[in-house]
C-alpha cells in the first residue's frame, strides 16, 4: 500500500491499541495520552510522504518503537533537569500585573487547574506546594522512587503552565472558561433488571444527573477521568470518586462502568442511544400485525381447552384465562427470533452468568410495559406453600414486586383464605375493613354472605401446566419468514451498536428490540375485543396464584 494511504487506517480499533502500548509503558494516563500523541503525530508526518509500505502493522509498530525510544531519552533528560524548588516556585506560573486583583484571581485559576490534573500529578502537587513535603517525603509515602516524583512535578508543571496561558488568554477576552457552569444537561434513561435484584443492582448508584452523564460520556467510547472531567468541567478529582462509585455498583461486583485495560472506562451493560433504540423496536413493531393475527386464531381453535382447565376458583371468565396468558403468548414471536440469532449469529458467544443483569436505552418518551414479579411464603393461611404472580403493563398496575411480605398483606392473606369461600360473618371489623380493599384490588368478590378468590388459583403441581396450551403455539409453522427477516436485522444491528466485549448481552439488545411487543399485542386484543382490561388500571386481570395444600419437598 501507498504511505498516502495510512491515515485512512488510522480507526479507533487501531489507535486503542497504540494507546495500550503507550500506557504499558508510561506511568499514567497522561504520559501515555502524550506518547500516543507523538506516534500518531509520526505517524501523519509519514502519510505525506513518498512510497510504500509492504506491511501494515509491521511498519505501525516500529514507528511506535523508535518513537517510544526517543519519548523515553526526552523522559530521562527531564529527571536529570528537574528542579525540586521551594513552594513559591508555583507562583511564578503567575505573570506579574499591576493590578493586584488580575493576580488573585490568576492564582485561584492555579488552584483550580490543579483540581482538574489527573490523581497522579494532582497528588504531588498538592503534597509539594501546599503541604511542603520534600519530593523524597513524597516518595516515602506514595511507595515511589524519587525520580518518578520529580518527573511528575515537572510534567505537571509544563501541564499547569500551558493550561494557565490559555487561561491568561481567555480571561483578556473576557472569555474565563474556569467559571462556567458545569455542563450537565438533562438526560435519563429507561433501565430494565433481569435477574435477583437483591445480589446487587447497579441502578441504585446511578440516580443523580452526574452520574448519569459519567455513564453516557462512557458509552460511545472508553474515556480516561481527565477526559470527562474536561468535557464536564468537573474536577477530576470529583470524575475520579464517581467512576469508582459506577464501577464499583451496589455490590462491589458489578457496576454501570468497567475500567478497561488501557486505565479508560467503557460501559459495563447494554445501553441505547434514541436513534438505535428507535431502529431495533422498528424491526419488530412491523411485525405486531402477524404476531397478533396468529394469537387470535390461536386463541379461539383453543378457547374451550383454556375453559376446561381445572383452576381452583369457583369460577373463571375466559379474560382473566387471557391476561394470565397474555405474556406467553405475545413472547413466542420473540423467542423463536431469539434461537435463530443463537443458532445462526452468534452461537459462541458464552452469558455472563451473573444473578443480576441489567441493560437499557436512552428515555425517548416512549414507555414499555412488561414486568412480571412474583412472591412466595411457607405456612401461610393454612397452606404450605404459597406462590403468586402478577403481570404490570401499560395497561395494568402492579399488585406487588419482588420481596413483598405476605405476611405483612392482609388483603393477599383474606384471598388467600377465600380460595374455598370465606363467610363474611367470620371476619373482625379490621378484617372487614381490609375484604373491602381488597375487593376494590380485585382480589375477591362477594356471592350473598361468602367472600370468594376473583384471581385465577391452581394446585401447586399445576403452576407449570397451566401454560401448555399457550406452548402449543410454538409449534406453529406460520411467520417462519418473518422470524428471520427480523433476526438478520437484529443482528446486523447488534453487530454495529455493541461494543464487541458485550456481546455475549446480546440477548438483553434482543429484549430492548422486542419490548413494544407484549403492550401492541395487548393494545391489539383489546380493540379487537379479545381482552377487557381492568377499570383505573387494577384488578384480577394478570395476578394468579399456585397453593400446596401438604408439606412436601420443593
Amino acid at each position: 500500500m501507498q504511505k498516502k494511504e495510512l491515515l485512512n487506517c488510522l480507526d479507533d480499533e487501531l489507535l486503542d491499541r497504540l494507546y495500550g502500548f503507550c500506557y504499558a509503558r508510561t506511568d499514567d494516563s497522561y504520559e501515555a495520552q502524550e506518547l500516543c500523541s507523538d506516534i500518531i503525530f509520526a505517524l501523519v508526518r509519514a502519510a505525506h510522504t513518498d512510497g510504500e509500505i509492504a506491511n501494515l502493522y509491521p511498519y505501525v509498530w516500529r514507528v511506535a518503537r523508535n518513537v517510544y525510544a526517543d519519548f523515553s531519552e526526552t523522559r530521562k533528560r527531564r529527571l536529570d533537569n528537574s528542579y525540586g524548588g521551594d513552594a513559591e516556585e508555583v507562583l511564578a506560573l503567575v505573570p506579574d500585573r499591576e493590578d493586584e486583583d488580575d493576580s488573585e484571581e490568576l492564582l485561584g485559576a492555579v488552584y483550580r487547574r490543579i483540581a482538574f490534573l489527573t490523581r497522579a500529578y494532582r497528588e504531588v502537587m498538592i503534597l509539594y506546594y501546599l503541604d511542603g513535603l520534600s519530593t523524597a517525603e513524597i516518595a516515602r509515602r506514595q511507595k515511589t522512587s524519587e525520580g518518578a516524583v520529580r518527573q511528575r512535578l515537572f510534567s505537571a508543571r509544563q501541564k499547569l503552565k500551558c493550561e494557565m496561558e490559555k487561561e491568561i488568554d481567555k480571561m483578556d477576552k473576557m472569555e474565563k472558561t474556569c467559571n462556567k457552569p458545569v455542563a450537565l444537561d438533562e438526560i435519563d434513561y429507561n433501565i430494565w433488571g433481569s435477574g435477583s435484584p437483591g445480589w446487587g443492582d447497579p441502578r441504585d448508584v446511578c440516580h443523580r444527573m452526574f452520574s448519569k452523564h459519567v455513564v453516557w460520556l462512557c458509552h460511545g467510547k472508553p474515556r480516561s477521568a481527565s477526559e470527562i472531567a474536561e468535557e464536564l468541567n468537573v474536577p477530576t478529582v470529583y470524575v475520579e470518586e464517581e467512576l469508582k462509585i459506577l464501577t464499583e455498583g451496589a455490590n462491589g461486583k458489578y457496576g454501570l462502568l468497567r475500567r478497561m485495560e488501557n486505565g479508560r472506562y467503557g460501559i459495563n451493560f447494554i445501553l441505547l442511544d434514541r436513534d438505535v433504540a428507535e431502529q431495533a423496536h422498528g424491526i419488530y413493531a412491523e411485525q405486531i400485525p402477524k404476531v397478533c393475527d396468529s394469537i387470535c386464531q390461536y386463541i379461539e381453535k383453543h378457547k374451550e381447552e383454556y375453559l376446561a382447565f381445572p383452576y381452583l376458583n369457583k369460577k373463571v371468565d375466559l379474560n382473566l384465562i387471557l391476561w394470565q396468558q397474555v405474556q406467553l403468548l405475545s413472547g413466542i414471536f420473540s423467542e423463536r427470533v431469539k434461537r435463530v440469532l443463537n443458532a445462526k449469529y452468534f452461537p459462541q458467544t458464552p452469558e455472563e452468568g451473573r444473578p443480576f443483569t441489567v441493560y437499557g436505552f436512552v428515555d425517548n418518551g416512549k414507555h414499555y410495559g412488561g414486568g412480571n414479579d412474583s412472591i412466595a411464603a411457607g405456612n401461610v393461611c393454612g397452606y404450605a406453600w404459597v406462590e403468586l404472580r402478577n403481570l404490570y403493563v401499560t395497561r395494568i398496575r402492579a399488585h406487588f414486586h419482588c420481596e413483598h411480605n405476605i405476611s405483612m398483606d392482609p388483603q393477599i392473606q383474606l384471598a388467600i383464605r377465600a380460595i374455598g369461600g370465606l363467610e363474611v360473618s367470620s371476619l373482625t371489623e379490621d378484617e372487614q375493613e381490609h375484604a373491602a380493599k381488597a375487593m376494590e384490588s380485585g382480589y375477591l368478590y362477594r356471592e350473598g354472605d361468602v367472600l370468594y378468590t376473583k384471581i385465577l388459583v391452581t394446585a401447586w403441581q399445576d403452576r407449570q401446566r397451566v401454560f401448555d396450551i399457550s406452548r402449543g403455539l410454538r409449534k406453529e409453522s406460520s411467520l417462519e419468514k418473518d422470524v428471520e427477516v427480523v433476526a438478520e436485522k437484529i443482528a446486523a444491528l447488534i453487530r454495529r451498536a455493541v461494543p464487541d466485549y458485550l456481546l455475549k448481552e446480546w440477548e438483553f439488545f434482543d429484549e430492548i428490540a422486542g419490548m413494544p411487543v407484549l403492550d401492541s399485542v395487548i393494545e391489539a386484543l383489546i380493540e379487537r375485543g379479545i381482552l377487557i382490561p381492568p377499570r383505573d388500571g387494577i384488578g384480577a386481570e394478570g395476578c394468579w396464584m399456585s397453593v400446596l395444600k401438604e408439606v412436601k419437598k420443593l
